[in-house]
């Protein structure tokens, strides 16, 4: 028999490491398996079961998945470093209208009206459009993560103020979870190691006022309580006549 484990995919620019940092501190007999996955495939892997969890970008095909939003990612522009735009430290989308933009085939971004003029071009990663960029073939708009991933130094980035940001999400399929897949849940959620779900709430601390006033009811009470008995003194038992 086969020792449990957990297989999280995660895409290019996901940072599954705090994550992965927490589950190893609570289960260190049970492995977290990083599995690296394209955008466009995390989604087909978690259905066929090839992963149990997975950081997956907004919008994908989430049939038979259930997501959990985590966070929005700054939409940014990659370009030379001696480019223009970097006299900048941020850009609206008007700024590159006329510029050549690369379109990888895995892109992710979802921008209908993008700015910019699509290069004919398209390269077959958003790895491969970095070395076209820097190349002075065209700028490249991505999430900034994937901008920081494939960071070089004749390259850099600027945030585009007015662009769409990029979604983030944790998916799983539907339906009543496996332990260790509920478990990976609460840690992304935030839940304690002590917590549990469907344990009992614990019961509001008293404020210092609540606690002087019960002490004198106790006290009261106390008092009630020594006042009603009758004290007897010791004495010799009298036997009764015969």
């Amino acid at each position: 028999m086969s020792s449990p484990s957990l297989t999280l995919g995660y895409v290019p620019g996901g940072t599954p490491a705090k994550w992965a940092r927490i589950w190893a501190d609570r289960h260190p007999a049970v492995p977290l398996v990083l599995h690296p996955v394209t955008a466009a495939d995390a989604a087909d892997a978690l259905r066929a079961g090839t992963i149990d969890v997975a950081l997956l970008r907004l919008p994908a095909d989430t049939t038979g998945l259930a997501v959990i939003a985590l966070y929005e990612e700054t939409t940014v522009a990659v370009v030379p470093t001696d480019h223009v735009l970097t006299a900048v430290d941020d850009i609206a989308a008007a700024d590159l209208d006329g510029e050549p933009i690369l379109l990888p085939l895995d892109h992710v971004v979802a921008w209908a009206d993008a700015p910019g003029n699509p290069v004919d071009h398209r390269p077959e990663t958003t790895e491969d459009a970095i070395e076209l960029v820097a190349a002075g073939l065209g700028a490249l708009i991505v999430p900034q993560s994937l901008a920081r991933l494939y960071h070089r130094k004749d390259l850099t980035y600027r945030p585009i103020t007015d662009a769409p940001t990029c979604p983030v999400a944790l998916a799983f399929q539907e339906g009543e979870q496996p332990e260790l897949v509920e478990e990976f849940i609460g840690i992304v959620r935030g839940r304690k190691a002590s917590s549990s779900r469907g344990q009992a709430e614990p019961a509001p601390k008293r404020s210092a006022r609540e606690k002087t006033l019960a002490k004198q009811a106790a006290r009261a009470a106390a008092g009630k309580t020594a006042a009603g008995k009758v004290a007897r003194k010791p004495g010799k038992a009298h036997r009764g006549r015969r």
